[in-house]
């Protein structure tokens, strides 16, 4: 079944070694190139390492892969083989990354926020399998399993788009303002999905009543000063 999931997000609320988001496709051809890009929200960065993204074969659990290294920064994995994109400090503001790969010349970019980092060398030749296991929340050490609870994510994903070529500099800066052009592989607004143990964020009240409620629990280390509140409504 395909969801559309413009303006929501998976959100994954805790530590656990369970809860987790596979995304399916059907790919008809070995991957020779890709792009993936994605928004994600965490306060995880200073204090844990987490995946972002797992492709696995039956293979080899990290086709693709970018993970959260603490510390260190952006591992981003291809056909087992890893380089890191180092970045002191993942912000807790909401970040949009990017990651593109190409087989003929093995060259591996990362953007973030719009931005690129210095371009690195990986698995350069390589030919990624096409029956595979996509999984946000948790990084696989085995084909849909082997999650550690140590490397899982905890806060929102969205916006997860996938592609079978590079996107151009001037096409990533276009997604990351907000275009989606026509994602091939995977796509946030037509998409394929099992989720175990999860929430989409969207509360949707379907008639009036005056028992149907959320209540939102806020953990607060100290008392308020100061306030701001902001909603959104997907009313049309």
């Amino acid at each position: 079944m395909w969801h559309d999931l413009h303006k929501k997000a998976f959100v994954f609320p805790k530590e656990t070694e369970n809860s987790y988001v596979s995304l399916k496709t059907q790919l008809r051809t070995p991957l020779k190139a890709f792009t993936v890009c994605l928004y994600f929200y965490t306060e995880l960065a200073r204090t844990h390492s987490y995946s972002i993204f797992s492709y696995a074969t039956k293979q080899q659990p990290n086709e693709i892969l970018i993970f959260w290294s603490k510390g260190k920064g952006y591992i981003f994995g291809v056909h087992g083989k890893q380089v890191l994109f180092q970045s002191p400090e993942n912000t807790q503001a909401p970040t949009h990354i990017c990651a593109s790969w190409e087989s003929t010349s093995g060259i591996a970019e990362l953007w973030v926020n719009g931005k690129p980092r210095m371009r690195k060398s990986l698995e350069k030749g390589a030919i990624l399998g096409t029956e595979a296991s996509i999984i946000l929340g948790q990084e696989q050490d085995a084909f849909a399993g082997g999650f550690d609870r140590n490397q899982c994510f905890v806060g929102d994903i969205g916006d997860v788009n996938m592609w079978d070529f590079v996107l151009s500099p001037e096409e990533i800066n276009a997604v990351y303002l907000g275009s989606t052009l026509s994602p091939n592989v995977l796509n946030w607004q037509a998409l394929n999905y099992e989720a175990k143990d999860m929430h989409t964020k969207d509360f949707v009240f379907p008639k009036e009543s005056d028992n149907s409620y959320v209540t939102l629990t806020a953990h607060l280390t100290k008392p308020l000063q100061a306030i701001t509140c902001a909603c959104t409504s997907l009313l049309t």
